[in-house]
């Protein structure tokens, strides 16, 4: 969801600014498909060095709980069954789940329990930096088709008025999942995707009319 409503705010405001400046219709193509590319590559950058620092950190801390495992058995097996105690078990029913779980896998307990790593939490860089590249398209793409089949004359009022219109169902979307205001959610996303939009095309205009 944030990586579509990233893509079409900023491709959205991209080609306003630069319809703003009395560009050719081709011109504006151009710069909107570059903005694209461009801005779903960095999306994917961003997230594969952010997600591939979590998994370092998680290596690091993997690699360190398993030299603890080998060097100081009994102490792990008494922190991870205090672990149980404080979440609710009493002290002989907690030391006889940590005895059970780290005959059956020491290291996955303490993972889990202590860590917080399971399968379904483990940093995945390039799963992450696709996912963040594909939403990010997908909702570049909307603003770019607008161009494709809004007349010339019309295309910054079109553009503005479906990228406003998408971010406004994407943001009710987003806030219903949450539980939270459906109108305060599109309301909030919208704004700012006019604000960025206006501004593009204040700067759009201005430069255009310079050059």
């Amino acid at each position: 969801m944030l990586g579509a409503n990233d893509g079409i705010v900023s491709t959205a405001s991209l080609i306003v600014g630069v319809a703003a400046s009395q560009a050719p219709s081709g011109e504006i193509l151009v710069a909107g498909v570059a903005g694209l590319v461009a801005g779903a590559m960095s999306m994917a950058a961003g997230e594969y060095v952010s997600v591939s620092s979590q998994a370092d950190t998680e290596q690091a801390d993997l690699a360190r709980e398993r030299k603890e495992l080998a060097t100081d058995h009994d102490f792990e097996r008494d922190e991870l069954a205090a672990i149980y105690v404080t979440r609710g078990l009493d002290s002989s029913l907690a030391r006889q789940v940590a005895d059970q779980l780290m005959a059956h896998d020491a290291l996955g307990a303490h993972a889990r329990d202590e860590l917080g790593i399971s399968e379904i939490t483990t940093a995945r860089p390039v799963q992450a930096a696709l996912a963040s590249a594909a939403t990010f398209a997908l909702g570049a793409a909307i603003p770019l088709l607008t161009v494709l089949i809004a007349p010339t004359t019309a295309l910054i009022p079109v553009v503005v008025a479906a990228s406003i219109a998408l971010l406004a169902v994407l943001g009710g979307v987003g806030a219903h999942a949450g539980g939270a205001s459906i109108a305060r959610g599109a309301l909030r996303v919208t704004f700012w995707g006019a604000l960025a939009m206006a501004l593009t095309a204040g700067v759009g205009a201005l430069f255009g009319a310079v050059v």
